[in-house]
């Protein structure tokens, strides 16, 4: 049994999954909710899983922070919209212990760090895990895992440069291992994030503008040349990112990439992307992390991204109307 306690802040299709998996093995998960509370409190966690099915009747469920114990681990699993909420979410977190987030795009654990010495909180080991799974919440603390799974971790530095993996990690990745998630860390989490955002900038994007499904997007040999035209362009950022930023061995991600990522998307279960759900139940989009920066950085370093840019200003377009109606 781990020695690590965690704390799950957003316990949905991805804090939820994970942190339920956690519990299983052994571990002591606490789950901050807030809309799902009650219901969680009374009846725990259903996860229908390709992985086997399992029921947690009984979990540590809160409705504010302040309740929960200090613990060694914070999972933060709320979208990135919500980060700003972060100083008056997070737990009291042990010596040696670490913030852990499971969340997409770029710069997300500087802007965790900075948010921390902005509010004079003191700052922990900050790490980032990057989530390669189908997974939707499809009820009051009922989650639906449908394929893949894995989490590959690694640590913040200030300076983006490659780190081996703390203790703390390696205790993170033995606990997940444990609770038969498939794990994996890496020395270089920067690089890490770009390649993930080579899927996420076009499916997650796309999804929204065209209203359709990963299984419909692949479909159409239009829509699949605008996806690649997309993922050329975050693999152009981050090869001219990674050249601008190295001290050492140049950090680039290889073409093969987009034909890797292609393949593997064909196979996959017809699914509604994160953003896709938040833009159908009428949630902000994370679109500053998951182009907004990247774009940001292209500008500063001179990449052109036509295409980006174009997707961007059609999300922020349809997220501006979406907080209008909200209103």
């Amino acid at each position: 049994m781990s020695a690590l306690s965690y704390a799950i802040i957003g316990t949905g299709a991805i804090g939820g999954y994970y942190g339920a998996r956690l519990q299983q093995a052994g571990c002591d998960v606490h789950f901050l909710l807030r809309s799902d509370y009650a219901h969680v409190r009374q009846s725990g966690l259903i996860i229908d899983s390709v992985s086997g099915d399992f029921v947690l009747p009984q979990v540590k469920a809160y409705n504010q922070s302040t309740d929960i114990p200090p613990v060694d681990v914070v999972i933060v699993a709320l979208k990135t919209t919500q980060n700003h909420l972060l100083p008056d979410l997070l737990p009291a977190i042990k010596p040696g212990g670490a913030i852990l987030s499971l969340q997409n795009g770029f710069g997300i654990e500087a802007d965790i760090a900075n948010l921390l010495k902005k509010n004079n909180l003191a700052i922990p080991a900050i790490l980032g895990g990057l989530c390669f799974i189908c997974s939707n919440k499809v009820g009051p603390g009922h989650l639906r895992h449908m394929d893949y799974g894995r989490i590959l971790l690694g640590e913040h530095t200030q300076d983006q440069q490659p780190c081996p993996p703390p203790p703390v990690m390696k205790a993170i990745a033995a606990d997940f291992s444990r609770a038969q998630v498939p794990v994996d860390t890496t020395d270089d989490l920067p690089m890490a994030r770009w390649q993930k955002l080579v899927w996420n900038v076009p499916y997650n994007g796309l999804s929204v503008v065209l209203d359709a499904t990963t299984e419909e997007m692949m479909a159409d040999d239009g829509v699949r040349s605008l996806i690649t035209t997309l993922m050329e362009e975050v693999v152009a950022i981050a090869n001219a990112w990674g050249k601008e930023t190295s001290t050492g061995t140049s950090r680039t991600i290889d073409n093969s990439i987009i034909h890797t990522m292609l393949t593997h998307t064909e196979t996959m279960p017809p699914y509604r992307t994160s953003m896709k759900i938040d833009y159908d139940e009428g949630r902000p989009l994370e679109i500053e992390a998951i182009l907004g920066a990247p774009i940001d950085i292209a500008k500063e370093i001179d990449v052109a991204t036509p295409t980006m840019t174009m997707l961007y200003c059609q999300l922020s377009f349809l997220n501006q109307r979406l907080n209008a109606l909200s209103l």
